[in-house]
């Protein structure tokens, strides 16, 4: 990844890697093929996640316009990193894997469709608010080694949210069971 990468550069550029990653999931055969592409899928929105919510987002809180963007995004993210826990919890042969999976490169892509509409998207927004690109760029880049580098020693570590409190949920019946 170039040093030189502004920061929406690099975020687009992690969101095209993502794209290509489920796509990818789609054709899939088997097991392990499955698990191995979860674990890239899981790592890199991690990874992603991590960036934004540590060095973009906290740029462009009191900078942008719409103020609602960020909040949102911090939303979306909490969302898919439920799905996130359940997935690298979880193993290819799991009941509703594969539609976690489905679900979760829906509510990312919905969430990249927001960041970078034309106009009135999140990077819109923080370009036209006269941000640092180059240097949040830069910050983000080296943060990102850093995280890969602690989750290539340690693996993926627990999501942790930012916008959900935390309500415990009960799992009740398989579906299975309550069609029976």
């Amino acid at each position: 990844m170039p040093a030189e990468m502004d920061a929406v550069a690099l975020l687009k550029a992690d969101h095209r890697k993502v794209e290509d990653l489920f796509e990818k999931f789609e054709s899939a055969k088997g097991p392990s093929a499955k698990q191995k592409l979860v674990e890239q899928i899981c790592t890199e929105l991690t990874v992603h996640a991590t960036i934004e919510e540590e060095i973009f987002y906290p740029a462009c809180t009191g900078a942008i316009e719409d103020e609602e963007l960020v909040q949102e995004a911090y939303v979306e993210h909490d969302g898919a990193k439920v799905l996130i826990a359940e997935l690298t919890g979880g193993e290819p042969d799991d009941e509703f894997y594969d539609a976690k999976v489905k679900v979760l490169s829906e509510m990312i892509k919905h969430h990249v469709k927001e960041e970078e509409k034309r106009a009135e998207g999140l990077f819109a927004e923080a370009k036209e608010a006269g941000l640092d690109m180059d240097a949040l760029g830069e910050q983000m880049a080296a943060r990102k080694q850093e995280l890969l580098a602690e989750i290539k020693k340690s693996g993926l570590p627990t999501p942790q949210t930012r916008s959900f409190s935390g309500h415990e949920l009960e799992q009740g019946s398989p579906v299975a069971q309550q069609a029976a």
